[in-house]
């Protein structure tokens, strides 16, 4: 069952906020240290103070609510997305999915661009009808309350929410989970996936390397090295959410500022920013993303997508492959990402392409690059589909 939904959070949610963000405490910092050991005391404090005087979340409720909100009720459990229908003959159906620590909020700026390319300087004919969904436990989705909510059990939540809209065949676009759970579409409901479109490839992903397939090249080596080395500098947060995400969540659920602090990091660190993250993102970009974990209280299940994914990781068996036609993009300042010969072990891959700017948060950051990418991949499947998508 689908139903309308309206952001409007309570007055008293954000008194109760404020007054928190007023008895902030803060830690002490080595002498010169700036973001080397995590998020740098310096920023925080200035965003900490525009938070208090002059972030209006009002104004981003409205501009939130001026995209068409709803819910999915499947098996007594409610999914939050957006469904924006595309202003063309033949708009195409595609689901986009965030990641963490983003949420639907990255989608904002590039849907727009998707929808109604001719109003952006694109042609009418790359039109899509968009469906951003908020991952279960994270935004305003329900929160699982039993394990076995998994990229591959949100990837039939997927399809079935698709389905529910009348979408037959579809698209499926994500970075971070967003790949993960597009992948798990490719390869559990294939028949119905005109094409997969990926922004990151997960350095947690495996193709079959199981005995009988084509031994590692060089590049594959060097890059499943530059996993290890990156995972011992940076995959501390990886651990801990995987494994004890619930020690975790009391600190981040009580403290704002903690909160804002632990996501903020990753918006420096994995942006295409060099001194702070506010050179590639507003702060109110920032702020809104935290505001959507604070005010849903949704830190904790949002983290234990990270010990699902543990016990039930997107290692593909023996002889298994992703087969949709699959567009791969690459960001300058993303996370290790594979190289071709490892991509092709598991995806159909038909498009390779390189931005030239824009990190792991590629629809916030370069959203005018990644639509015209993503309209560029789809163009020959809408030819070759037929343009009957439902």
């Amino acid at each position: 069952m689908i139903s309308e939904f309206h952001i409007d959070i309570g007055e008293a949610e954000l008194a109760a906020l404020r007054r928190r963000l007023v008895d902030v405490r803060w830690p002490d910092r080595l002498d010169g240290a700036r973001w080397e050991f995590g998020t740098d005391l310096e920023f925080l404090q200035e965003l900490h103070a525009y938070w208090l005087e002059a972030y209006d979340w009002r104004r981003e409720e409205q501009r939130l609510n001026s995209l068409s909100h709803h819910k999915f009720l499947r098996n007594g459990s409610s999914v939050h997305f957006i469904h924006q229908v595309g202003k063309g003959l033949n708009p195409l159906p595609l689901i986009m999915t965030h990641g963490w620590p983003g949420s639907f909020v990255e989608m904002q700026k590039i849907i727009p661009l998707l929808t109604d390319p001719g109003a952006h300087g694109g042609d009418p004919a790359d039109a899509f009808s968009l469906v951003v969904p908020s991952i279960p436990g994270h935004g305003f989705s329900d929160r699982p309350t039993k394990p076995g909510t998994n990229v591959f059990a949100v990837a039939d939540i997927w399809a079935d929410l698709m389905t529910a809209l009348g979408y037959d065949r579809f698209g499926a676009q994500g970075g971070d989970w967003g790949s993960w759970i597009s992948s798990a579409l490719g390869l559990r409901h294939a028949d119905r996936l005109i094409g997969l479109h990926l922004n990151y490839v997960s350095t947690g992903f495996r193709p079959d390397l199981n005995p009988g397939t084509p031994p590692l090249a060089e590049e594959e080596v060097a890059y499943l090295d530059r996993v290890a080395k990156w995972r011992e500098a940076e995959g501390a947060y990886i651990a801990i959410q995987g494994t004890k995400p619930q020690t975790l969540a009391y600190g981040l659920t009580d403290s704002p500022i903690g909160l804002a602090a632990w996501l903020i990091e990753k918006f420096q660190g994995w942006s295409d920013s060099k001194q702070r993250p506010d050179e590639t993102l507003t702060q109110d970009e920032l702020l809104t993303n935290v505001m959507i974990h604070w005010l849903t209280n949704t830190v904790h299940s949002s983290f234990r997508f990270y010990s699902e994914a543990r016990a039930c990781p997107l290692h593909l068996q023996p002889g298994q492959r992703i087969l949709p036609p699959c567009g791969i993009v690459r960001l300058p300042r993303e996370l290790p990402m594979p190289p071709r010969r490892w991509v092709e072990r598991a995806f159909n891959l038909t498009h390779w392409t390189t931005l030239p700017r824009g990190g792991h948060f590629a629809a916030m950051e370069a959203p005018e690059l990644l639509a015209e990418d993503i309209r560029a991949f789809f163009r020959p499947l809408r030819a070759a589909a037929g343009n009957r998508f439902s």
